[in-house]
């Protein structure tokens, strides 16, 4: 992923007033714990990697608006997004009340919105619930509601050192033909509580994008995912396209789909265009 890096606590105050003096107005963070293990306990760890950089940010630069991925798959020994049964699947019912720790952690370290990423069933129910009973009624949550079994992802899972150690997400993870689906998924999580949808990948989902920004008053964002990124800068970097006007013009299509909100790795190199 040319021009993206893992950043080091120690250079997160320079990052957050770059992208504040850049207009960009939020980040979405991820974190590469020092040791993983089984339940994934460095998600909610009061002292985790996460936890820390939200303070950090937050010092620095407190009108960046900071949202938290909630996952386990960065922190458990297997990749997976959930805790596993003795069998080796993945327990639903058990992953719930530690994604539902993991966000209010987060929130007690200064995270403005919560972003649950696993898809669990259930686990917007149970993380508005947890935030509602820590007394973060007002804290948003912005659901990774239909979010595709994808081969668009593996540039990020290396870089967050997250691919599962064996077996693969589509067990949880949605299946790439089915748009039905994803609207019902959308619907289960606005019922749950809900306040913002996220389609995930972008690219080769616009037309859910369309569908869902048809069913829904709630805002809708899409993710424009590393596999997306990265095969557009290797076209630039061959040659083969402009850079500025192929990234304005992918962010664009995004936009025209109907998302409101684009989570993408281009918005530094974007906004510098427009500059």
């Amino acid at each position: 992923m040319p021009g993206q890096y893992r950043l080091g606590l120690d250079v997160l105050a320079e990052e957050a007033k770059e992208l504040v003096d850049l207009g960009i107005p939020a980040v979405l963070l991820f974190g590469l714990p020092e040791a993983k293990d089984e339940r994934g306990s460095g998600a909610w760890a009061r002292d985790g990697i996460v936890q820390e950089a939200i303070r950090r940010l937050k010092e620095a630069r407190p009108e960046l608006l900071v949202i938290g991925d909630v996952c386990l798959c960065e922190y458990t020994s297997h990749g997976h997004c959930g805790v596993l049964t003795a069998t080796g699947d993945v327990d639903n019912d058990a992953t719930l009340p530690l994604l539902s720790e993991t966000a209010v952690s987060l929130v007690e370290a200064g995270c403005d919105i919560i972003a649950p990423s696993d898809m669990m069933d259930g686990r917007v129910g149970a993380i508005r619930a947890a935030l509602d009973s820590a007394g973060y009624v007002n804290t948003p949550i912005l659901s990774y509601a239909a979010k595709f079994a994808s081969a668009f992802y593996g540039p990020f899972r290396e870089a967050a050192d997250s691919a599962p150690q064996f077996g693969d997400r589509r067990g949880y993870q949605m299946d790439p033909a089915n748009a039905r689906m994803a609207l019902d998924e959308v619907l289960t999580d606005l019922g749950e509580g809900a306040d913002m949808v996220m389609v995930k990948p972008a690219l080769p989902y616009l037309d859910v994008i369309r569908q869902v920004r048809d069913a829904v008053e709630a805002p809708v964002a899409a993710y424009n995912v590393s596999g997306e990124y990265s095969m557009l800068m290797a076209a630039v970097q061959n040659g083969w396209l402009e850079e500025a006007r192929a990234i304005d013009e992918t962010l664009t299509s995004i936009r025209r789909a109907g998302a409101d909100i684009v989570i993408t790795y281009h918005a530094k190199q974007w906004v510098r265009s427009k500059q």
